[in-house]
């Protein structure tokens, strides 16, 4: 039970990045999706979780007017959108399945498991 997230690169500030997180060995559905990201020297922060079970997607504040999270059911892939990105928002960004599909502590790691490898973001001033 794996996301692996790709589609992670340089970008110039104020651009937008759409990043891939393709399930491997289960149904996105029936687990909450988790969307976090690690900035160098900082802990793992949470930015969104999709909980398709429970109708609910969660986004952290700074992630609200900039970051949307969306799903492919036919393809079993969840897309995190990012726009109108600053240099603050590079990151390694992962995407995490949680056992629970209705968490409601969306920005706790350890609600977590099977953290894949993230893709890198790079922002650029």
């Amino acid at each position: 039970v794996q996301l692996q997230a790709s589609g992670g690169g340089l970008v110039q500030s104020g651009g937008s990045l759409r990043l891939s997180c393709a399930t491997s060995g289960f149904r996105f559905d029936d687990y909450a999706i988790g969307w976090f990201r690690q900035a160098p020297g900082k802990g793992r922060e949470g930015v969104a979780c999709l909980a398709v079970k429970a109708g609910r997607t969660y986004y952290t504040d700074f992630a609200k007017d900039r970051f949307t999270i969306s799903r492919d059911n036919a393809k079993n892939t969840v897309y995190p959108q990012m726009d109108s990105l600053k240099p603050e928002d590079t990151a390694v960004y992962y995407c995490a399945p949680g056992a629970n599909p209705y968490l409601t502590s969306f920005q706790r790691p350890d609600e977590y498991d099977n953290w894949g490898q993230g893709t890198l973001v790079t922002v650029s001033s």
